[in-house]
């Protein structure tokens, strides 16, 4: 089992470092610096060793700017670069998530937007790699491709039981962006990365991970896990509001949606919680832990808590009781704190 451990770590490994060739390549072409055919050498391209996204400081993850009007998303995205939020993140459950990043890319111009996540079952790894690369001729590297391997619950509504093997099946997507006719580069994407296999498989073969719904000490295990490099970006959700009644039920109304689903309990079963915290919409000590909430001092005080841990960057997700609301007073309240 060792032998067969080991050669599948050296595979892994071999594909990782070709995707990183490829990716310079694919730089380099940009330059017009290269020929038709990626180069054999790993050496660096000149001026594009610093290529890929980089995410620091604070970001925004909503489902509105995906999920609601796509006029008032772009006008919102427009408004939250300008209030200096580095990057926006929006989920995929179903649709086109290339046309929303689309939407928000032409709305922006410096700003990241991430998808958190694209889900892996509702596209192949070709079309990803290609919308990729058109997106990012058209509007610059800005298009961080956060993908995740979903939830059963999910997939299996319309196709019932197609999902299994999660973590075979993201090796798999992963090699078919790396076998691309233009390829996703290593360096401009991350995994949604609870347990230690993802976060291993993070660490080989992504620029680093995008845990959602976690708390300060699992930031700090990702840490660890992937070394001082890859990006560690993790979503915080807040309310916004001192009343701790309030923000209670604003979190365990978010909660509802993900009690029950395996990857989340068995990240929070390894964080320490047990199934009292887990019955009756999470016990106060699970929804304190997840759902940062107070005044804005309060909420930028857990987002370094978060950077503490080791995290790079750290989105924020506003609850509300209409998830398709655009919060945009408390956006525009936190950025001072935040940004």
């Amino acid at each position: 089992a060792v032998g067969t451990a080991a050669v599948t770590t050296s595979a892994t490994s071999a594909t990782s470092a070709r995707a990183a060739v490829r990716a310079r390549w694919r730089c380099a072409r940009r330059l017009d610096s290269l020929p038709d055919e990626p180069p054999n050498s790993t050496r660096p391209v000149p001026g594009c060793q610093a290529a890929g996204v980089h995410l620091t400081g604070s970001g925004v993850w909503s489902a509105a700017l995906r999920y609601g009007d796509s006029g008032a998303a772009a006008e919102a995205a427009t408004e939250l670069e300008q209030l200096g939020y580095a990057a926006l993140w929006i989920p995929d459950i179903g649709g086109d998530v290339f046309a929303s990043v689309a939407n928000l890319l032409a709305a922006t111009s410096t700003v990241t937007i991430a998808t958190g996540i694209l889900n892996l079952w509702m596209h192949s790894a070709e079309e990803t790699a290609a919308r990729h690369a058109e997106l990012s001729d058209t509007h610059g590297r800005r298009f961080l491709a956060g993908i995740g391997v979903s939830h059963h619950t999910i997939v299996d509504r319309k196709d019932p039981g197609r999902y299994g093997r999660p973590l075979a099946h993201m090796v798999e997507f992963l090699d078919g962006l790396d076998d691309a006719d233009v390829p996703l580069p290593v360096d401009e994407r991350v995994l949604a990365a609870l347990g230690p296999k993802m976060l291993d498989l993070a660490h080989l073969r992504a620029a680093g991970v995008h845990p959602y719904l976690v708390t300060t000490e699992h930031t700090h295990t990702a840490r660890e896990a992937l070394g001082p490099e890859p990006m560690v970006l993790p979503e915080q959700a807040v309310a916004l509001t001192t009343d701790r009644t309030v923000a209670r039920d604003l979190g365990r109304q978010h909660l509802a949606a993900y009690i029950g689903l395996p990857n989340y309990e068995n990240n929070w079963r390894r964080l320490g919680f047990t199934d009292d915290d887990l019955g009756h919409g999470g016990s106060d000590r699970l929804v304190d832990a997840l759902v940062a909430w107070g005044d804005d001092a309060a909420i930028a005080s857990r987002v370094q808590e978060h950077r503490d841990a080791g995290a790079d960057h750290v989105c924020v997700q506003v609850l509300t009781a209409d998830r398709v609301e655009l919060p945009l007073d408390a956006w525009r309240h936190l950025a001072p704190a935040l940004t």
